[in-house]
């Protein structure tokens, strides 16, 4: 044996060690339930304070919610416009991807947010994909041209007044046999 293949044995042992429990992990991401708490506990999230509250069974809406905390608070004391972006950037998505299945190549593409007012709460925002705008979608990739989506969502704080506005714009196609 020489020196290049006992340093690829090791390496291929190891990989088999953790595909495994990557393939589990990625079988148990398709299940909405089991995504919420992971990604409750994905450390960008869990370092913001962000906490997935619901994720609809059918894929069709996610409910997030921002801690307000040291942690996550700006120079003047208020929510940290980065935490307000994050705990927004990842549903649209994840909620498109999810209900189109795996026929599709799903890529974010543009993110917007406009803060409306401070944070000084903890804050809610609601993301929500509808079964009319899936079917446009749909519709728009059957010819296997790409389709640019803009979905929107408001970042609410505890009196339900809005604090910023979000915009993700959602790359989709459908994939190429």
């Amino acid at each position: 044996m020489n020196a290049t293949t006992r340093r690829r044995a090791p390496l291929s042992a190891a990989k088999r060690l953790l595909g495994a429990p990557r393939r589990a992990l990625g079988r148990g991401m398709a299940n909405p339930a089991v995504l919420r708490r992971g990604m409750s506990l994905w450390p960008p999230f869990l370092g913001a304070g962000v906490v997935v509250e619901e994720l609809d069974r059918e894929w069709r809406s996610a409910q997030v919610r921002l801690r307000r905390s040291p942690l996550n608070a700006n120079y003047v004391g208020t929510q940290f416009g980065g935490s307000l972006f994050s705990m927004c950037d990842p549903w649209f998505m994840l909620l498109v991807l999810r209900r189109l299945g795996p026929g599709y190549v799903v890529w974010d593409r543009r993110g917007d947010i406009e803060f409306v007012a401070p944070g000084r709460t903890a804050v809610r925002a609601r993301f929500e994909v509808s079964d009319e705008r899936i079917a446009a979608i749909k519709e728009a990739a059957a010819g296997g041209d790409k389709v640019l989506e803009w979905f929107e969502a408001d970042v609410k704080d505890a009196r339900g007044e809005v604090v910023a506005r979000y915009r993700k714009q959602v790359y989709v196609r459908a994939k190429r046999p």
